[in-house]
């Protein structure tokens, strides 16, 4: 089964076929990658995942790329996790709760 890898820290100039190329150019085999982007705005969040071919050793390949520089900036590199229940239910980060329903004095 292919291993998905969290990679954050991204510069906001990557995109998905830049991340899979670095990832590549270390020497790796890359399934596929995908730089996360705004809902609304489209712009990149910073963080993609990258999803490695069968066989590579996703340790060696965080113990090599983790903390590696791409544009300037040291890259964070782990396993991804799935996501929860409870991480689906946060919503857009204000928990829950709707900071435009009341109608202020203006």
């Amino acid at each position: 089964m292919a291993t998905k890898l969290f990679v954050g820290n991204l510069p906001h100039s990557t995109t998905d076929q830049s991340l899979s190329g670095f990832v590549t150019g270390a020497g790796f085999h890359v399934a596929s990658a995908i730089v996360i982007r705004d809902k609304t705005l489209g712009t990149p969040r910073g963080f993609g995942f990258v999803e490695l071919a069968e066989g590579e050793d996703h340790k060696r390949v965080i113990a090599e790329l983790n903390g590696q520089s791409l544009e300037g900036r040291p890259l964070i590199v782990n396993e991804a996790r799935p996501r929860t229940d409870s991480d689906r239910s946060r919503g857009g980060g204000n928990d829950g709760r709707n900071y435009f329903s009341r109608r202020g004095n203006y």
